[in-house]
């Protein structure tokens, strides 16, 4: 006799899906639990932490915001191969605010978000109707035009850069800052993603033609979309830019667009929450092979082939697959 395997949904996850669910404190914990655990683990448990391990979490931070920056983007059919040109843009914005015109961090961070995403929608504006691999090639060379282009004319401090930036009061206030941001953007595009614009975003990335069949300019709303993607990447780039007190040709570098990418791969993509959760496993695990010198690269690029490979769908939707649904194994004649 052939067996096949089945999945089920478990009892508590159809009862929490009715209105009854408030009446019942195990199912309003089914429900509220996934949603509160990365509010605790970034508040709470992540300022605990040592200060070497806080400053490694910064930086997570700003490569999630990066890789959520991305899944939104891909949310509509645009696959970014280039989000290096949202954190420079935001970073020498930032600083240049701030060194040439003395602004704090508390001006400099939200002008150079706002401003830096609408100058990378004006920039990438006119290949926004390129498809596939076409559109995923202009964000990669533009980054790269960029750098060239300050080396050259040696604008906004040439190939040294802007220092001296002022900082942030101490690593904490980073540290909140940066995780409270994440949350912001992870909840913020969950319920996005949820309502009625969710749903014509997705129809966009799943058919865009039928979706201007309907008589929606699809084009109108992949502008805001990389607006949003470029305000979360550019914020990523100005909160770097006060937290090293530098701005400079680095923020264009290969690992701003290569880690956000490899994030919401191992995660996840389409989820934002599986970003995060791949974030906060590369990231430290780069810093953790460290100590490995060269072969860091060779281990680290087998866990990434293993991880694929193995979980190909990404770590988030197979854990939220088991949270909700039990498998077993049926007869069949």
């Amino acid at each position: 006799m052939k067996k096949r395997k089945e999945r089920i949904d478990r009892g508590i996850k159809v009862r929490s899906e009715d209105v009854f669910a408030l009446t019942s404190y195990r199912e309003l914990l089914y429900l509220t639990a996934p949603r509160l655990l990365p509010v605790f683990g970034l508040l709470i448990l992540v300022p605990l932490s040592p200060p070497y391990w806080q400053e490694i979490f910064i930086s997570t931070a700003v490569y999630a915001l990066l890789a959520i920056s991305w899944d939104i983007l891909v949310s509509v059919g645009l696959i970014s191969l280039g989000q290096s040109l949202f954190y420079g843009v935001g970073s020498y914005v930032a600083g240049a605010l701030n060194h040439y015109c003395g602004l704090p961090p508390v001006l400099t961070i939200p002008i150079a978000t706002v401003t830096g995403a609408a100058i990378c929608t004006i920039a990438l504006l006119p290949v926004l109707r390129l498809r596939g691999i076409y559109f995923s090639m202009v964000t990669l060379v533009l980054p790269l035009m960029i750098l060239r282009l300050v080396e050259a004319t040696r604008i906004l401090g040439g190939t040294e850069g802007l220092t001296g930036l002022s900082p942030f009061p101490n690593q904490i206030t980073a540290m909140y800052l940066a995780n409270c941001c994440l949350l912001v953007a992870l909840f913020g595009f969950r319920r996005l993603m949820d309502s009625d614009y969710g749903l014509i975003i997705r129809g966009i990335s799943d058919n865009d033609r039928s979706v201007m069949s309907a008589g929606i300019n699809i084009h109108w709303y992949k502008t805001q979309i990389l607006f949003l993607g470029g305000t979360v990447g550019c914020f990523a780039g100005a909160f770097g830019t006060h937290h090293d007190m530098f701005a400079g040709m680095p923020g264009f570098a290969l690992d701003y667009s290569i880690m956000p990418i490899a994030a919401a791969v191992v995660g996840g993509t389409g989820t934002f929450a599986g970003s995060l959760l791949g974030a906060f496993i590369l990231v430290p695990l780069s810093e953790i092979l460290r100590a490995l010198g060269a072969l860091r690269i060779v281990f680290y690029g087998l866990f990434l082939v293993v991880f694929v490979v193995g979980l190909p769908e990404g770590l988030f939707h197979y854990i939220r697959r088991k949270y909700h649904q039990f498998e077993r194994w049926v007869e069949v004649e």
